[in-house]
């Protein structure tokens, strides 16, 4: 079994190379020359023994990024000590951070609640009080997985440290004195519960990935070292996951916070490491709703993002803070520290309603209102409306072989992309295409199209289907367009979108189809060619074109990254969707058959 990838260099200089990288990355931030055994971040501006407000001192094993380096700065913490991976800070380390950025004023120390924590800055206190310095101490246990008693070991320090930590920073920058600067710091810490949910395992730099959680499963309960959690439950929705989470912090029967009906409280939402924001972010507002309608409390700030994570363990955690005006004063006062989201600060409002969206133009408007299938159909009318299906059933046909093309090149969504626009054109045809003005049910399906497609794609096909709106009128005005003005048309609309979106003949694209399929098809209008045998002739040019894609370098689009001998075995899926819809089009084209003659009616003429 081969080790999990990461970008690192010796495992065991993991935490050095972060500490170097991250006070490059922040001017205000340093570090003490003590590598490897002192590992300390501290303020720039912070000159040894003549600081006159209280240091605020943190820190433990690293792993937990950004907590708690990425914490230092005005208005926050002044020092944090890093230990290895998963491993507390000396007591050497520790003391060293203490006598570098404290004076007159003293220091705090805040420290999660695990054993080897609470011991090595516990002795560091101790030697520093010897040294004659003021010191004093506040351990954070805001776990609430599991239910009291805890026994000796208590409960464990979780991201509702970063509470405390804003708020201790907060009013030792406002200049409190040590003792007031601990109460705060003691306060919150009673205030603050968070749980935790795992949905893999974190593996540590040159360690071996764990198979202990199967795919299907979750922990609930789970501390921030990857030791197992509370519970391995089946994986549940977000809305599930945030339900139970939510109701175990606020749990009147372990009595960890003091909460009723109306509190106030602040949420954060913390990525244990792997977690995409937008899942965060999902969690965040599914959060806020429970909080406020199933709990009835009152969210008055809302942090989202990594806080204190688990190296790369896919997961989250909740805190809920109870707050008052001076906590909310505390977490909303300006910081340096990096990590700290500083644009969640100030009131919010208790619901958010979305901005209406805004009208466009009133031609415009009213035109795409009055969009609708007439009751009865002309020639032309029935001959567009069985293209259009035509066109978009051959789509949905090979939405597998899409999706299977673009996996290989792309995100693997060309299939489903183009099916949801097929889907949506069949529902308009219904009732919304006014398929006796061809040139208007040509805009409509670019809208359509825009609406459901999303993404380049559904952008790239509206202006196809305007530029050829705009030709047809041009050319037809209110009459029904002719042939010619069709092919006319359909060379603007592909020249459109070769000028808007840059790809050319031979880049591997949608357009590699289109532009055989637009020539062949004004060729063959030219040469007095029926339109059902000339479109059909345009889409075997467009099949043809699609399939040498396969022999082309990828010159545009998502497709350009890819190697070369991963793109000579597939075509373009944006061409062969392409080469689809005018197949399909081209076919329902076709003069209907004629059904034969009565023998019966014919005798009875005669």
């Amino acid at each position: 079994m081969s080790g999990a990838k990461k970008l690192i260099n010796d495992p065991s200089d993991v935490v050095l190379e972060m500490i170097e990288g991250l006070v490059e990355t922040y001017p205000n931030l340093q570090y003490l020359d003590g590598f490897p055994d002192v590992k300390v971040v501290l303020r720039a501006d912070v000159s040894r023994g003549t600081y006159g407000k209280v240091a605020v001192i943190s820190g433990g094993g690293s792993g937990h990024e950004p907590a708690h380096a990425g914490f230092v700065g005005t208005g926050m913490l002044t020092a944090a000590v890093c230990g290895d991976v998963f491993a507390s800070p000396s007591v050497n380390a520790v003391l060293m951070a203490i006598r570098a950025v404290t004076g007159p004023a003293g220091c705090l120390l805040i420290v999660k609640n695990y054993t080897g924590d609470r011991l090595n800055f516990g002795l560091a206190a101790e030697q520093a009080k010897e040294e004659g310095f003021k010191v004093d101490m506040v351990v954070v246990g805001d776990d609430c997985a599991l239910p009291p008693p805890r026994g000796i070991a208590g409960r464990r320090g979780l991201a509702g440290t970063v509470f405390v930590h804003k708020v201790a920073g907060a009013a030792a920058e406002e200049g409190k004195s040590l003792a007031d600067v601990a109460a705060e710091a003691r306060q919150v810490a009673g205030l603050v519960g968070t749980m935790g949910v795992g949905l893999s395992v974190c593996t540590v730099p040159g360690g071996f990935p764990s198979d202990r959680l199967p795919a299907t499963k979750m922990e609930l309960g789970l501390g921030i070292h990857g030791e197992p959690g509370a519970a391995v439950v089946e994986m549940q929705s977000v809305d599930v996951v945030v339900s139970h989470m939510l109701n175990t912090i606020n749990n009147p029967d372990t009595g960890y916070m003091p909460l009723k009906l109306g509190s106030r409280v602040a949420l954060m939402v913390n990525s244990l490491g792997a977690t995409p924001a937008m899942e965060v972010m999902i969690a965040a507002g599914k959060a806020v709703a429970q909080l406020q309608v199933e709990h009835g409390l009152a969210v008055e700030r809302v942090y989202a993002g990594h806080f204190m994570t688990s190296l790369d363990m896919s997961g989250l955690s909740l805190s809920v803070l109870k707050v008052d005006d001076q906590i909310l004063q505390r977490l909303d006062a300006s910081t340096l520290a990096p990590a700290w989201p500083n644009a969640c600060q100030g009131a919010r409002p208790a619901t958010k309603v979305p901005v209406p969206l805004p009208p466009g133009p009133a031609d415009s408007h009213a035109a795409s209102s009055l969009c609708e299938r007439p009751k009865d159909l002309s020639e032309e009318g029935a001959c567009m409306e069985r293209c259009i299906r035509g066109g978009a059933e051959a789509v949905l046909a090979v939405v597998a072989d899409l999706n299977a093309w673009d996996a290989k090149i792309g995100d693997g969504d060309c299939g489903s992309t183009m099916s949801r626009g097929a889907k949506a054109v069949l529902d308009a045809l219904a009732s919304r295409y006014p398929l006796n003005d061809a040139p208007a049910t040509v805009k409509e399906i670019g809208a359509t199209v825009r609406r459901t497609m999303g993404g380049t794609s559904g952008v790239i096909y509206d202006i196809f289907c305007r530029s050829a709106y705009v030709k047809l009128r041009e050319l037809a005005g209110s009459a029904q367009p002719i042939p010619a003005h069709w092919a006319a048309a359909f060379e603007a609309a592909v020249s459109a979108v070769s000028l808007y979106g840059g790809a050319q003949a031979g880049y591997r694209t949608m357009l590699d189809a289109l532009l055989p399929a637009a020539a062949t098809l004004s060729q063959k209008v030219k040469a007095g060619e029926p339109p059902a045998a000339a479109l059909a002739a345009a889409a075997e040019a467009a099949a043809a074109g699609a399939e040498s894609t396969k022999s082309m370098p990828a010159l545009a689009g998502r497709s350009s990254y890819v190697p070369a001998e991963v793109l000579a075995s597939v075509p373009d899926p944006g061409a062969k969707a392409v080469a689809a819809w005018l197949q399909g089009a081209a076919t329902a084209m076709q003069p209907l058959p004629q059904p034969a003659p009565d023998p019966a009616a014919a005798s009875d003429i005669s």
